[in-house]
């Protein structure tokens, strides 16, 4: 607990048992797990790499570090990569991926029809499919990661912001891109 913590503002851990039952209780189930993730691994990279670089690197706002935030980047890409590349096909099988319970990325990453159809390319021209659709899903999570950990969002604790965020990110840009 900080010591601001103990006298004059609600305990860290309020915010994050919110932060975290938000995204379980709204998001994909898949989205909710990585973007609490991502608010245990990125914002403590940032913050260990910002409190030990951050002076030699130009600040993104007050109290945020460019150093911190290339480290939130590099976790998330990391934590998106382990979670849909290595714990979710280690699990397949054990994990119920279907109904209410299926994840909203399946592999699987595409142009909007809209897009698609602007470009004139096909279906299978405008999707991507497995380590391909992998990397991008992974460094997506790592740029949301990233830029939820630098926001300040109405002066709220980041342990609310950052998995609220990531979420809303995450699932926002698989329903764009998501193919089903």
């Amino acid at each position: 607990m900080r010591e601001s913590e103990a006298h004059d503002k609600y305990n860290g851990v309020i915010w994050y048992l919110l932060g975290t039952w938000s995204v379980l209780r709204f998001c994909p189930k898949d989205v909710g797990v990585v973007s609490i993730c991502l608010l245990s691994w990125c914002d403590t990279a940032a913050s260990t790499v910002g409190r030990k670089y951050g002076r030699y690197t130009p600040q993104v706002r007050r109290g945020k570090s460019l150093a911190g935030s290339v480290a939130a980047t590099v976790v998330g890409v990391m934590t998106g990569w382990l979670f849909w590349g290595w714990w979710v096909p280690a699990c397949s099988g054990r994990v119920v991926n279907e109904g209410v319970d299926a994840f909203a990325f399946r592999g699987m990453l595409g142009l909007p029809q809209v897009a698609r159809e602007a470009l004139g390319w096909s279906s299978e021209k405008a999707t991507i499919t497995g380590g391909m659709a992998l990397g991008v899903m992974s460094v997506v999570a790592g740029v949301i990661a990233s830029a939820s950990e630098a926001v300040d969002l109405w002066g709220l604790d980041d342990n609310v912001t950052i998995p609220v965020l990531a979420g809303i990110g995450l699932w926002a840009f698989l329903k764009v891109f998501g193919q089903a």
